[in-house]
């Protein structure tokens, strides 16, 4: 009984990373013109609030954004950088998820994270530095923490109807 039990849980989680992953790409190929590049307005960036509540959901997001990046966006390289990005911005969130209790100060912590690792986005942009760079890191920066800063209390809403800490 035990490992179905176990067994039940692991596909339930495999199955919501892979929903949250499908939602990723389609909000992202819905906007697909500002998706990439040095000014980007994702709204499937809103997704990254789901690690706030649910530490499991983060392999959704981070494969969203590897897949995507790697067909849609500017190929491998994007890939690494911007699953890199993620991985570092949603691994710190997830690692507060006990630490700090205060679900609105962890969406703003993510938030945080996710506006000061676009440095990395930056990097690849503009790998020679310099103007070209801290210009780059300024429009990423400007437009994920404007994403960001709108998402956190729609998924503060959602979450109370949807539960997302028993989803995954």
């Amino acid at each position: 009984m035990k490992k179905t039990v176990t067994t039940n849980s692991s596909v339930k989680a495999i199955t919501m990373n892979g929903i949250v992953m499908a939602l990723y790409l389609g909000l992202t190929i819905l906007v697909a013109p500002v998706s990439s590049g040095p000014i980007q307005f994702r709204i499937s960036e809103s997704l990254n609030h789901l690690v706030v509540f649910n530490r499991k959901l983060m392999w959704g997001v981070l494969g969203g954004v590897v897949v995507y990046n790697f067909f849609f966006g500017f190929g491998a390289i994007d890939a690494l950088y911007g699953g890199t990005q993620s991985f570092i911005a949603l691994g710190l969130t997830a690692l507060l998820q006990k630490r700090v209790p205060n679900v609105i100060a962890r969406l703003a912590m993510n938030t945080l994270f996710f506006t000061a690792t676009m440095c990395i986005i930056a990097f690849m942009l503009a790998p020679n530095g310099g103007a070209a760079f801290w210009g780059n890191y300024a429009t990423l920066a400007l437009s994920e923490f404007a994403t960001m800063a709108l998402a956190a209390p729609v998924m503060y809403w959602i979450d109370k109807s949807v539960h997302f800490e028993k989803r995954g």
